[in-house]
This record gives C-alpha cells, sequence and structure tokens, in this order.
C-alpha cells in the first residue's frame, strides 16, 4: 500500500469515526436508549418513521446536511450512516427501496402518496402477513439530486423501468395508496398493454384530481366541504399547489416533490382498465368522494371496495393492523 493510499484511507477511517461520535448521542436520544452498538439496527431499536423523521431533523441541525428519512433504509445503523455522511455529495436514491424481506414470489411493489415517502408505509408493511419481499417505489427528486417528475405517466415509466430490472415478466402484485393508486393503475394498464399479467392491483383510498370526477360528484364533495369548512373552493378546483398540513416542515427538496406530485394529479385523467381493482376506502372520507364504485365502476373491469377505519391518513398510521390485514388476504388470494 502506498503512503498516499494509507494516508486517504487514514483520512476516511478518521471522518467515519468523527461522524459516529456525531450520531451516536443523537440516536440515543431520539431511540430514548442509553447505549446503543454502532451496528444495531434502527428498527431492531423500536424505530419507525415518525422517529426516522425526527432523527434526520437533528442530524440536520446538528451538521447542516439534509437527507430524506427514508435514508434510514439504505443506512439503518450508525456505522452505516456515518459512512453515508463521509461522502461529499448526497448519493442518489433508488426507485426501489427493500421495505421487508420474503422468499416467495413475486415480489410485492407498492406507491406511496402524494409527495410522500416510502417511510410513510413502514407501520401497514411491518404487519403484513406475507412471505413476499416487499419494495417501496421511492419518486425521483426526493434526495435533492435529480428534479422531480410532474405527471403520472413519467412516474409510471419511470417506475416500471425499475420494476422490470427486479422482475422482468408477471404476475406482478401492485398496490398504491392515494396518488399512488392511480401511479400503479397507470402501470397495471401499460403491463396489460405489453402482455403481461397484473395479479393484483390494489388501490388505497385513491381518486382523481376533483377536476376530473363527473359534475354530480364535484357537486356533492364541493357541498360537503363546505359545510366542513375544510377547504377553500379554489384549492377544490386546483387553482393553488400543495401545501404541507400545519406544523409540518419540508425540506424544499421533499417541497418541490409533492408541488410536482399535486400537478401530476391535476393534469391525469384515468382510462378505462381492462382488469379487476381492489379498492380499500377509508370510513371517514374527509375530503374525498363518498362513494368509491361511483368514481371507478365505469373505469374498469371490475371493482371490488373494502372499508378500513380512519381517515385519509389515519387509515396508515392509526389504523395500520386493519389495513395490513386486508392486505394480506389480496396477496393470498392473488397468489394463491
Amino acid at each position: 500500500m502506498t503512503p498516499k493510499l494509507q494516508e486517504d484511507r487514514g483520512a476516511k477511517s478518521e471522518a467515519i469515526f468523527s461522524g459516529i461520535e456525531l450520531l451516536t448521542p443523537i440516536w440515543r436520544h431520539v431511540l430514548q436508549l442509553s447505549s446503543i452498538n454502532i451496528n444495531d439496527n434502527f428498527f431492531d431499536l423500536g424505530g419507525d418513521s415518525s422517529l426516522a423523521l425526527q432523527l434526520f431533523t437533528e442530524i440536520a441541525k446538528a451538521c447542516g446536511r439534509e437527507m430524506p428519512p427514508v435514508t434510514i433504509y439504505q443506512a439503518p445503523t450508525i456505522a452505516a450512516l456515518a459512512a453515508l455522511l463521509e461522502q461529499p455529495t448526497t448519493p442518489r436514491f433508488p426507485a426501489l427501496v427493500l421495505l421487508k424481506p420474503g422468499a416467495a414470489n413475486p415480489p410485492v411493489f407498492i406507491a406511496h402518496g402524494l409527495g410522500g415517502s416510502v417511510m410513510d408505509f413502514f407501520q401497514p408493511v411491518r404487519h403484513i402477513q406475507a412471505d413476499h419481499a416487499i419494495y417501496g417505489l421511492q419518486t425521483r427528486g426526493i434526495d435533492g439530486v435529480d428534479e422531480p417528475l410532474e405527471s403520472i405517466e413519467d412516474m409510471a415509466r419511470f417506475y416500471l423501468d425499475a420494476i422490470r430490472k427486479a422482475q422482468p415478466h408477471g404476475p406482478y402484485l401492485l398496490i398504491g395508496y392515494s396518488l399512488g393508486g392511480l401511479v400503479v393503475l397507470e402501470m397495471a394498464q401499460r403491463l396489460t398493454a405489453a402482455g403481461e399479467k397484473v395479479a393484483l392491483l390494489a388501490m388505497i383510498d385513491a381518486y382523481p384530481h376533483m377536476s376530473h370526477l363527473s359534475l354530480g360528484q364535484r357537486t356533492l364533495l364541493i357541498a360537503r366541504q363546505a359545510r366542513r369548512g375544510l377547504r377553500s373552493l379554489t384549492d377544490l378546483t386546483g387553482g393553488g399547489s400543495y401545501q404541507p398540513p400545519a406544523g409540518v416542515s419540508f425540506t424544499p427538496a421533499m417541497q418541490r416533490v409533492r408541488n410536482s406530485a399535486y400537478l401530476a394529479l391535476t393534469r391525469y385523467r384515468p382510462h378505462y382498465y381492462p382488469g379487476k381493482i381492489e379498492f380499500v376506502r377509508a370510513k371517514i372520507s374527509s375530503g374525498f368522494p363518498n362513494n368509491a364504485i361511483a368514481v371507478w365502476a365505469n373505469l374498469a373491469k371490475e371493482v371490488n371496495v373494502e372499508t378500513v377505519p380512519g381517515d385519509h391518513l389515519g387509515m396508515i398510521a392509526t389504523h395500520f393492523k386493519k389495513l395490513a390485514s386486508v392486505l394480506s388476504r389480496y396477496l393470498e388470494e392473488a397468489t394463491h
């Protein structure tokens, strides 16, 4: 080994050691643990999506380096995260993120909601009873490196390119939440047109933008929202860009992704799907149509609707066990 190579390796080791010293107290604070081994897995220590958000918020404050919480799937230990922080630039994140390993084939692919990340599905995925590997479809641009996509069609193409590398041919198992439901619908359209089998297309509380609903559905929704005072008419008709919920702070990259996703939603008009949709709706409809069948019956050969507790967010954040039970059943039926 040359002296220069020895020097470079020594500097790199020193930087990683410094990163470990920085990260260890942050991990202990966030996870409320008195001691942590640098090779302990974040999730095995009790970490979840909300704690990951807190973890990376504190890391940003401590070192001025902003990274999306989904980074924890790529670097789930202090040692791995310190090595990642040592890199001078933020690495590109893959379109497919392994959320849960499994031996059974085929794998499952899940698309997240409007501008979110695969971290949103941490709890439901954890409780899905199926021995299939589960991959999250991670949007482009969440790392701040690439520009986010602004159409559902481009999102579908982007994800299909990644999926076909992991699984060249069907049957495919696709699940999409909210905006992700529209994305997997478009993916299923393209796969079916290519002669591939889609064994499962599950859409979770996914609806077209209000401007693409029928006049009757729009009228009912506007009247219901007006009574509740949840949004302005301008918001409902797509007149403004997506805004984060009160009290939630997004990094610039996350905000760009959300705004681009909202633009994609306003542009996308679903067309007829010659297959079956398994649709899961939230019991509390809040800002969405009450009747999922009325929205989707004429847009698919077959639509089955099931209701789970909670509202649009609560169904994955609070009532995730019930949602996971329904998805587990869908996977069982689709693969046997």
